[in-house]
């Protein structure tokens, strides 16, 4: 058989058809991912679910590309749908935590508890949301851990949003003796409360909350940026000691007088 008999055979045509097909389409997937990836960032879905969709999409991209090939080479593509369809069904039944994780990022993405940039509170654990991938939700912590929780966990528990709303209240609870008059403390707490970034709207208050064996209660209530929380709060929680001291008004801790008769 000579070099033109061998290259004109239906073998080699096949291969060379599925050489050609596998090259182009595997150039055709980079572009269509390119044009996915740049309009995911034009669109206003969180970027946290840009890797999710691309995982996809991708995916299904190259199994399409794979049954193509098959096709090309004379594989009966049917017989290997069929195959695919039963191996996808025994993986689903081994994988069925991944694949509830998959769906959990489905759920995820349609009702949008949180977005990216949010600082949430899943499942006991705090952190800022970076990304949602097809089997985890990533959280970034304030001591700068990562913190990987499954989708199915997420779907499953109860999320905290604190980043949701654009404004959120700042609470200090402190106690003061009884010795001290009451409207001083509340006129005091007031004044704590005057610090950088705290909204006048609504206006800050100043309320006694219990009467405790030894001491009363108080809650300093203050409202501010979502993005100011923090700064506040650690700045009020310094200035009520500060002008509690220039005040005389003592901040009392448990304690227990016994009085002896002789």
């Amino acid at each position: 058989m000579d070099i033109k008999e061998i290259l004109q055979s239906p073998i080699v045509r096949h291969l060379g058809s599925a050489v050609i097909l596998a090259a182009a389409g595997y150039l055709a997937v980079r572009l269509i991912m390119t044009v996915v990836r740049k309009a995911l960032e034009r669109s206003k879905l969180e970027k946290a679910a840009h890797s999710l969709i691309t995982s996809l999409i991708r995916a299904g991209l190259y199994l399409i590309l794979g049954l193509s090939v098959a096709s090309a080479l004379g594989i009966d593509v049917t017989g290997v749908v069929a195959l695919a369809s039963v191996l996808t069904l025994a993986l689903s039944l081994a994988l069925q935590n991944m694949v509830a994780n998959v769906i959990g990022g489905f759920i995820i993405l349609y009702t949008h508890p949180f977005r990216s940039g949010d600082y949430v509170e899943i499942a006991n654990q705090s952190g800022t949301v970076t990304e949602i991938n097809m089997t985890y939700t990533m959280l970034s912590t304030p001591d700068n851990k990562l913190v990987c929780i499954p989708n199915s966990n997420v779907t499953a528990a109860q999320i905290v949003n604190y980043s949701a709303a654009e404004t959120r209240r700042v609470s200090i609870d402190v106690s003061a003796s009884y010795d001290a008059p009451t409207q001083k403390v509340i006129d005091a707490l007031a004044l704590a409360g005057t610090v950088d970034s705290v909204l006048l709207e609504p206006a800050p208050q100043a309320v006694v909350t219990a009467y405790g064996d030894s001491a009363i209660s108080y809650s300093l209530r203050v409202w501010v940026k979502t993005a100011d929380y923090w700064d506040v709060h650690f700045a009020v929680m310094q200035r009520v000691k500060q002008i509690f001291d220039e005040q005389g008004i003592e901040m009392t801790y448990p304690h227990l007088n016994v009085h002896l008769e002789k």
